[in-house]
């Protein structure tokens, strides 16, 4: 390969001998060209006053690869590069050609059609190279530099990577200039002029942000995918539809649509925040990114205490390792990933995701929807077909959580519960906050009416959580990312108030990186604060990772004491003085005296440096024992027990013996103390401490399985088959009655309604099922106003009311019925024909003025004559039995005494009317049953 440089007219030819920049070569090694004067200059237009070189480059062969030919504006010098033989794996087959820099001042350089060789010098550093350059015929191709219209170039300089020189092809230079190939090897270099781009509205509400095009010259607007979840929980999706959802799975927040970034995703922990597990709050927000996963986990339920693991290791803040970036931020953890260029936040009580569009821009899918800034599809579901609405679609994206086996994706969901207050709600004070002067400054940058939505919704359904607090916070946080810093805490009475920690300061508007001592004051023209307890004026931090607040920027070491330049104090046996400087604390160990030299004899010792235990500054030479020179073999013990080894006094080598482990072994498994030992499904075993004196294992202990013993009113414990406990299974009716209270009966069980006597219950067991009956007792038609007054009362049924003359009797006669007969849970087939004495007698009470005392004449009703009669009852078993029973013949009235009764009597004699007010109500029953 060749290459030929033309010189402008009016330039004299010499050698030139120039001092070069620090030139970057191939491997391969160096090898001769030839540059040859062109007499004659090709005419070039350049709005620049000075003379713009055009250089002639002859294109090498396939193969073959020509590096950047550059001469800097401001030095003299030129730099040429070439190499020979074979390109690279990265070069393709073609001609390739670097563009030159543009130089204000043309380096002379001597050239002649038959001069044989012209000598170049390159220093590099402090070591210098010459290479020789020989005489070819060449076959040129013209660059030339245009300037379309009146615009003219800016820079010094116009360098490019390297090209493939095709018709009709262009690419890129620096200082946004693009190099177009028009034809017949001509280059035309235009400048890029930008139009300001006209600014967007995104539908979520927020700022567009300005974005460098891919060419770095030009730039656009984009709306970021910014998605919020607060409370418990309500959602902003990255286009801002906004709706709350109750799950209390592990769900979805983010992935790719199409796989681009390696196992990357945002997933969200939720978990029921209320006794009633009416409603969910976030519990842990998991962020994947390639053989990462960052969890940031709330320890104490709505609070802003969250403690962050990244594979399930805990780690300290600040925290970066393979392109993740975790730090704090006020109140928040922030998750960042450069690469991606999107950072996760999350406080315990609300988080938001922001991703650039450009990167993620209709390739997302989850509960934060599809960022495109359009919400039509943000309900999409996993199959890509959209939901009502998002309730429904957040159901969809369940993951596999082994923490939650009742979660299990890809099962239709079961809906959540309802959340509308039962009764009217008013709203809290706080969230009238949201749309009154403390926040208006934000009105016009971000709408309150969703959070001031989701606050009512929190103080509404739960009052006692304080959760509309993190409404307002959201809000809060979604305005200072948006520029505007409101100060909100103070106006909520105490209600959502922040405590900082000793040594800290609450502050609404602070830096989102706090400046250290160690850092440069990088967010001093940030316009984006956070809220979040930082260290009083006057202080401090003294790093990201060493959370100390101090006055002067000295020293922090191990034990948190922050100590002034110059100060000496003492740590770890050394004496240590703090240096203003890169290292800060300097120490140096104490100044030890000589030692005796110490010989080291008998197998397996060895002569060892270790600290002395009087002044472990100090180090000592001892002897020390190496047990791999030992000759003594490991024995292999038996399960449960382990290789113990001991040193004899004065010797190296151990000995060894076989003891227990202090374990218990089943089936060729140990298990350690208090650990469980599965045996069989019945019963909970466990490993115990107490040791078996023959084994010398431990003993296991088991226990039957505990099964619940309480079942609900109405049911009892009954065996299971096959199963270690029993299930309750209902052995009474469970009767609601029309007051709403509920009564519970045994089989063969009446009663009537605790508020209407008219309304009597029943219960029977028919073929081992419960059949509960409701009956109604109609009464006759009743006119008060026809009775004479005190004679109104109740019929013996003690629902219906009657009237009857105050001398009126009714005769002691017999009285039938028919009805089923009942007894022991049996029961007659058919009803049958009982008998009874019902009426009255002359009972009365006179006074006589002869004896000057009450005469008494008693006399009740009662039967004369009866017979005993049998009949056929069928059990709900199947089977019949025999059963008899007394039918009255003949009744009439019989004297009986008149006495004074005991309050033993009064008792027995107030049951016997309960008894007999029962059995008239069971009788109505079977009267209206007829």
């Amino acid at each position: 390969p060749t290459t030929s440089l033309t010189v402008p007219t009016g330039e004299t030819p010499s050698t030139a001998s120039t001092t070069m920049p620090p030139v970057s070569t191939t491997s391969t090694p160096w090898t001769t060209t030839t540059v040859t004067g062109s007499p004659t200059p090709t005419p070039t237009t350049s709005s620049t006053s000075v003379p713009t070189p055009t250089y002639t480059t002859t294109l090498p062969t396939p193969g073959h690869t020509v590096s950047t030919l550059t001469t800097p504006a401001t030095l003299s010098t030129t730099t040429i590069t070439t190499t020979s033989g074979p390109s690279s794996p990265e070069s393709t087959p073609g001609s390739t050609v670097s563009v030159p820099s543009v130089s204000t001042s043309p380096t002379p350089v001597t050239t002649s059609g038959t001069t044989p060789t012209v000598a170049f010098t390159t220093t590099s550093g402090t070591t210098s190279s010459s290479f020789t350059i020989g005489t070819a015929t060449t076959t040129s191709t013209t660059l030339e530099t245009l300037s379309p219209g009146s615009t003219s170039t800016s820079g010094p300089t116009a360098t490019s990577t390297a090209v493939t020189t095709t018709g009709s092809e262009s690419w890129w230079l620096c200082n946004c200039t693009k190099a177009i190939c028009i034809e017949d090897n001509i280059v035309q270099v235009i400048p890029v002029i930008c139009n300001p781009p006209p600014k967007p509205t995104c539908t979520n509400g927020l700022s567009p942000v300005p974005v460098i095009d891919e060419d770095g010259c030009c730039w656009h607007w984009e709306c970021d995918c910014y998605c919020t979840g607060w409370g418990d929980p309500h959602y902003m999706t990255f286009d801002g539809l906004y709706y709350s959802y109750q799950g209390n799975c592990t769900y979805v927040l983010v992935e790719e649509i199409n796989k681009k970034v390696d196992n990357f995703g945002v997933y969200i922990d939720n978990y029921h925040c209320d006794a009633r597990d009416v409603v969910s709050c976030p519990r842990t927000l998991i962020v994947r990114h390639e053989t990462q996963e960052v969890r940031m986990t709330t320890v104490k339920p709505n609070t802003l205490q969250v403690e962050v693991t990244v594979n399930n290791q805990l780690v300290a803040l600040p925290y970066k390792k393979f392109g993740v970036s975790i730090y704090e931020s006020g109140i928040n953890r922030v998750v960042e990933i450069p690469e991606l260029k999107m950072n996760v936040t999350y406080n315990g009580l609300s988080f938001s995701i922001r991703m650039p569009y450009s990167l993620f821009g209709n390739n997302t899918q989850g509960q934060c929807g599809t960022c495109n800034n359009n919400t039509a599809d943000d309900c999409m579901l996993p199959d890509g077909s959209i939901a009502e609405n998002c309730e429904i679609m957040a159901d969809h994206w369940q993951v596999v959580d082994p923490s939650k086996p009742q979660c299990s994706p890809g099962l239709v969901p079961t809906g959540s519960p309802s959340t509308t207050p039962t009764e009217p709600c008013k709203e809290s004070s706080i969230c009238k906050l949201l749309l009154e002067s403390v926040f208006k400054p934000c009105h016009e940058f971000v709408s309150p009416e969703k959070y001031y939505a989701a606050c009512v919704f929190d103080s509404c359904v739960l009052p006692n959580l304080d959760l509309e607090c993190s409404s307002l916070q959201i809000y809060a946080a979604t305005c200072a990312d948006q520029g505007v810093c409101i100060d909100w805490r103070g106006h909520t009475d105490g209600v959502c108030s922040h405590e900082c920690p000793p040594g800290k300061e609450y502050r609404a508007c602070g830096p989102i990186k706090e400046i250290t001592c160690k850092s440069s004051h990088q967010n001093e023209t940030s316009t984006k604060q956070v809220e979040g307890c930082f260290c009083p004026n006057g202080t401090m931090l003294y790093d990201s990772g060493v959370d100390v607040c101090v006055k002067t920027c000295g020293c922090v070491g191990v034990d948190m004491i922050p100590r002034e330049f110059g100060e000496k104090f003492t740590v770890d046996c050394q004496d240590c003085i703090c240096l203003e400087g890169e290292h800060g604390i300097v120490c140096q160990p104490h100044v030890c005296g000589e030692q005796n030299k110490i010989t080291c004899d008998g197998e397996g010792f060895y002569q060892v440096t270790e600290v002395n235990p009087e002044d472990s500054c100090c180090p000592l030479v001892t002897c020390k024992c190496n047990t791999s020179f030992c000759t003594a073999k490991v024995p292999k013990c038996s399960l449960g027990f382990e290789v113990h080894s001991y040193i004899p006094s004065g010797q190296c080598c151990p000995v060894y013996q076989c003891v227990p482990k202090g374990v218990c072994v089943h089936q060729s498994a140990e298990f350690l103390p208090n650990s469980s030992v599965y045996v069989d499904k019945c019963q909970n075993c466990v490993c115990t401490n107490e040791v078996n004196i023959s084994t010398q294992l431990n003993v296991i202990s088991c226990e039957p399985v505990p099964c619940n013993t309480y079942c609900k009113p109405g049911f009892e414990i009954k065996p299971v088959k096959g199963e270690c406990c029993g299930r309750c299974v209902q052995t009474k009716c469970i009767i609601n009655t029309a007051s709403s209270a509920e009564l519970i009966l045994s089989p063969g069980e009446f009663k009537s309604d605790p508020t209407n006597n008219c309304t009597i219950y029943s219960c029977v067991d028919v073929r081992d099922q419960l059949i509960s009956s409701t009956s109604e007792i109609t009464c006759p038609a009743f006119n008060e106003e026809s009775c004479k007054p005190g004679t109104i009362a109740f019929l013996p049924n003690g629902c219906c009311k009657t009237c009857a003359p105050v001398d009126s009797r009714t005769p002691c006669s017999v009285r039938q019925r028919e009805d089923f007969i009942v007894h022991k849970g049996c029961r007659s087939v058919d009803r049958v024909v009982m008998t009874e004495c019902e009426g009255t007698c002359g009972t009365f009470s006179l006074y006589s003025a002869e004896a000057n005392s009450m005469d008494h004449s008693c006399s009740c009703c009662r039967e004369t004559a009866t017979t005993e009669k049998h009949v056929v009852l069928k059990c709900p078993n199947g089977h019949s039995i025999s059963h008899k029973y007394m039918y009255v013949e003949s009744c009439s009235c019989q004297d009986t005494e008149c006495r004074i009764p005991g309050s033993n009597e009064l008792q027995s004699r107030e049951e016997n009317d309960q008894a007999s007010s029962l059995n008239r109500i069971k009788r109505a029953i079977r009267l209206t049953s007829k």
